[in-house]
């Protein structure tokens, strides 16, 4: 310790000579120049006469190297490619509101989507807009079509991590058959009877034969150990309809408005690993509400989504197209003029008729850009077979003109008139860049004939819109430019007959006809294809001869997302807007290099 402490003090009491540090780095100096002259500048000379040699040598250097490059990505194309990655968080649009997140009370487009996002359903239907098991493994029925046996697979499980069984199937239909509960669904369940036969079967007994039952059975399936206890008046309005728990791919996070000004909600999900059908790559999907088609417009051009729904065939325009991928998906639904039957002028069905032929639809399909597809029936082009398909006649303004005259609607000057009173039509829409496109080449194409025309758009947007009210219900309308969701059974039932003429039916056009009445009822009792087959043709022709409504198209929804995402597949055909996520497992945001298999 001692001989340690003296050295350090030794240490310690050296000093600094400066003149011997001076002396040192005049030294280290001149040596420095010296061995600087003599082996760099003595030899640049040297370098000077084998320089072109040198540049040889660079060069092919350069050239080895600059072949390696190009062959490591040459070969790489070869072993790699570019995927769709797992990951990430997808921002979709949809029309709003979003007042409620419970699907038995869905009504916008955002809230349907929310609903087939959070929510199973026995049946569902796939990208090609056929039906298939969801949370069924399997269905029998009995000989008369009236007793269906459905078996549940085993293993689904709610977001809380419970067990979905047959007493949930069964609280659910007897929540929507409740008039307590007030679902628009329960109209489809009234006279239908659901019981538990055991844990992972349940089964329904219907009054009649019912061939299109399987399609009613993709309503949301929900949670009876949760909702047991609340009662059915104040369902919509409890803490479940705000912070659902559902048992479909994606699980509630939160519920947030965005905007106050303009009340825009956005619904945050996470994946849900416990998914009986697997986990979905993308982590998190965002949907966002607004409250009409140019705000999603304005959103998809600033960049605010991944992706977005509800844009319609009209606006797509340059900006969107370049910049997104466009994916058309047509719809099982059809927009027609619907014909108040009851009004005065237009229960003539010769009156009908005239405007039926004076209705040129395949310039209104151009008119509004291409995919757009044909309608001229109830029905949807091959939802019935065979060569004998009844189809509506071929435009023809003359012929139209001579009917009108055969009602006594006679021209006087550039009007039609019968008894000094002018032909006058009053067509309402809701408001839409493409309904209003519609209107106004029906207004073109209708004006030759002497009709005045009465454009009517309602904004139903405004959340004090009283449409379904005082326009749907009251019938408040001549002519109604409407779209009918028709679906993958032809079973129309609901539109055309009689029975569903007034305030609570969806006969919106008032039609009655007692040949179409026993056609429609026979179609669907009969559980042979060949016969309802027979039965629906007799009723298009009744439908097309009496024409109390003029089919325009079968829309096409454009779903528009970024060029990186895989979401849609492409030529897809959906029963609904939200049938979109029947592939929703594989959608992704963003591509990565991976290794090809060998």
């Amino acid at each position: 310790m001692d001989d340690d402490s003296k050295g350090w003090n030794q240490f310690r009491r050296i000093k600094l000579d400066r003149k011997s540090f001076a002396k040192r780095m005049r030294r280290a100096e001149t040596t420095t120049v010296r061995h600087a002259n003599r082996f760099i500048l003595k030899r640049l000379d040297n370098v000077r006469l084998v320089r072109r040699e040198i540049t040889q040598w660079l060069v092919m250097v350069g050239v080895v190297i600059a072949g390696l490059g190009v062959q490591l990505l040459w070969g790489q194309s070869e072993y790699t490619m570019s995927a769709p990655a797992a990951g990430g968080t997808y921002v979709e649009g949809a029309l709003g509101p979003i007042d409620t997140l419970n699907p038995l009370y869905a009504s916008s487009s955002a809230e349907m989507s929310a609903g087939r996002l959070l929510f199973s359903s026995l049946y569902s239907y796939d990208s090609t807009g056929s039906i298939h098991q969801d949370a069924a493994s399997g269905m029998t029925r009995d000989a008369l079509g009236k007793v269906y046996t459905v078996a549940l697979q085993d293993g689904i499980k709610w977001h809380d991590g419970a067990a979905l069984t047959a007493k949930d199937v069964v609280f659910t239909v007897n929540l929507m058959k409740n008039p307590a509960t007030r679902s628009p669904l329960r109209v489809n369940w009234l006279d239908v009877a659901a019981r538990e036969i055991d844990r992972r079967t349940v089964q329904f007994t219907l009054p009649a034969s019912y061939a299109a039952f399987p399609y009613a059975l993709t309503f949301p399936i929900m949670p009876e150990h949760l909702l047991a206890s609340v009662n059915p008046s104040v369902l919509r309005e409890s803490p479940f309809s705000a912070a659902p728990v559902g048992s479909g791919p994606f699980m509630f996070r939160l519920l947030q408005s965005a905007d106050a000004v303009r009340s825009t909600k956005v619904v945050h999900l996470e994946a849900n690993p416990r998914y009986y059908r697997g986990r979905p790559k993308l982590d998190r999907i965002e949907l966002q509400a607004y409250e009409n088609e140019p705000a999603i417009v304005k959103a998809l051009k600033i960049g605010e989504l991944s992706g977005a729904t509800d844009v319609s065939i009209t606006s797509v325009n340059g900006a969107i197209a370049h910049s997104y991928a466009v994916t058309p998906q047509p719809l099982d639904s059809g927009v027609y003029l619907l014909l108040n039957n009851a009004n005065d002028i237009l229960s003539n069905p010769t009156v009908r008729r005239a405007l039926q032929i004076a209705t040129d639809t395949a310039a209104l399909r151009e008119s509004l850009g291409k995919g757009l597809l044909p309608l001229d029936s109830p029905f949807l082009e091959g939802q019935l077979t065979g060569v004998d398909v009844p189809h509506s006649p071929a435009p023809d303004i003359n012929r139209a003109k001579q009917l009108l005259d055969e009602a006594g609607w006679k021209l006087e000057g550039t009007v039609r008139k019968k008894a000094g009173r002018a032909l006058t039509l009053r067509i309402t829409t809701t408001k839409n860049n493409e309904y209003t496109t519609v209107l106004d080449q029906i207004a073109k194409q209708w004006q030759p004939l002497g009709i005045t025309i009465e454009k009517r758009v309602v904004d139903t947007s405004n959340v004090a819109s009283t449409f379904v009210q005082q326009t749907l219900q009251a019938r408040d309308y001549d002519v109604l430019l409407y779209e009918l969701s028709i679906g993958a059974d032809p079973d129309v039932y609901a539109y055309w007959h009689s029975s569903q003429v007034g305030q609570t039916g969806y006969n919106f056009a008032n039609y009655s006809n007692k040949s179409a009445d026993a056609n429609l009822a026979s179609a669907r009792s009969r559980l042979e294809p060949e016969l309802r087959n027979a039965k629906y043709k007799l009723f298009a022709k009744q439908w097309i001869d009496d024409a109390p409504a003029i089919g325009l198209y079968q829309p096409v929804v454009e779903y528009v997302a970024n060029k990186n995402a895989s979401t849609v597949a492409a030529g897809s055909r959906l029963v609904g807007a939200a049938d979109r996520y029947a592939n929703v497992l594989d959608w992704t945001i963003h591509r990565a290099s991976v290794y090809k298999t060998p």
